[in-house]
């Protein structure tokens, strides 16, 4: 009899004992891990993406963990932090530039039961999910607005990359551009770098010194709007705000909006509901969004560009809309043609408007 008390006693126990463990797993919180490829005082790309790790702690507290990594190269040293995230025990990490899309998927696949995000890439697997934002409407926003505020008809453009995304962004902006002003161009300065401010502010005094009253840009510092702002010419920000760095010169800013992206992403590791999947969202969904106007934007031309953000977002406006024309003038997209998200991804040439030849 006291045997069989014992036991009962020792498995009354030991449940207890499993009860307790059990509510101590329960409460681990999730941990989300992120890889940038710039610092997080960019005030840019990675800037923008912190403030969506933010909004993680900010909507679930001590439910989650979150770490990041900043100033990642891209290449065999994003590999090594991204496995270490993955090491670390993190449920959830998103990389957040192109160049890491192939260790991602290396590091997806040695890791399956971590899920991964992958900022502007293709390739997905069972836990590796893409997404990405619609920046080129934003860009046909600020286009239209270069457009009419230009007087010299020439617009600099800096570039970090040649990839599709960027060379997206310039053709958008072109061809907006040149809707309300077809004698505008172009001129692009590459600068082979995400963010390297010495070069930025170098490019955009060149752009101004070849002609150009308006600086916009694809890099992720506040340099070339700060070079504008002591030219005395205009220019737009990019990924955030960045009236500051430019009160005067900045006309407006595309802003990059991940915040509801990662807190719902997020939830959906914390329930448990998580699938792979590939988001490509814009102004429509609010992963675009931009800055108010700078006081020097005239009031016809704000209404212009609202116009053309509203007709985006009502679907009644496509920025890849034809009719368009290649550089030669060769019209490549017949009028009631639109541009199909397929070559969109892939683009690699220039429209006309914009001089100089697409490093290849």
């Amino acid at each position: 009899m006291r045997k069989r008390v014992f036991i009962k006693a020792l498995s009354a126990t030991l449940a207890a004992a499993g009860l307790a463990l059990g509510a101590a797993n329960a409460q681990e919180p999730t941990r989300v891990g992120f890889v940038y490829v710039g610092p997080v005082g960019d005030h840019g790309w990675t800037y923008r993406h912190d403030i969506g790790r933010q909004a993680i702690e900010e909507a679930f507290g001590d439910k989650v963990e979150t770490t990041f990594v900043e100033s990642v190269a891209e290449g065999a040293d994003a590999e090594r932090v991204i496995r270490n995230l993955a090491s670390k025990g993190n449920n959830l990490i998103f990389t957040t530039s192109f160049g890491y899309m192939n260790p991602t998927a290396k590091v997806a696949k040695q890791f399956p039961d971590v899920k991964f995000e992958h900022a502007t890439g293709y390739k997905r697997d069972k836990n590796l999910s893409t997404y990405s934002a619609r920046f080129y409407e934003g860009r046909a926003i600020i286009g239209t607005i270069a457009g009419h505020m230009t007087k010299s008809n020439v617009i600099g453009y800096i570039g970090s990359f040649p990839i599709p995304e960027v060379v997206r962004g310039i053709n958008a902006f072109t061809i907006a551009m040149r809707k309300v002003n077809p004698d505008a161009e172009v001129k692009v300065v590459w600068v082979n770098s995400w963010y390297d401010p010495g070069k930025e502010g170098d490019a955009a005094k060149a752009l101004i010194d070849q002609g150009a009253d308006i600086i916009a840009q694809h890099t992720d510092s506040p340099a070339p709007l700060q070079v504008a702002e002591q030219r005395g010419v205009h220019a737009f920000g990019q990924a955030s705000d960045m009236k500051a760095f430019a009160p005067k010169a900045q006309l407006t800013s595309i802003i990059d909006n991940w915040n509801p992206y990662y807190v719902e992403r997020t939830r959906a590791v914390i329930e448990g509901t998580w699938e792979s999947q590939d988001v490509w969202h814009g102004l429509k969904q609010g992963m675009v969004e931009m800055a108010p106007y700078g006081d020097a934007v005239p009031e016809d031309v704000r209404k212009a560009a609202d116009a053309v953000g509203q007709a985006i977002v009502d679907g009644s406006l496509h920025p890849f809309q034809g009719p368009i024309s290649n550089q030669a003038g060769e019209v490549v997209v017949a009028e009631g043609e639109t541009v199909s998200d397929e070559d969109l991804l892939g683009m690699n040439w220039y429209v006309e408007g914009v001089q100089g030849e697409l490093p290849k």
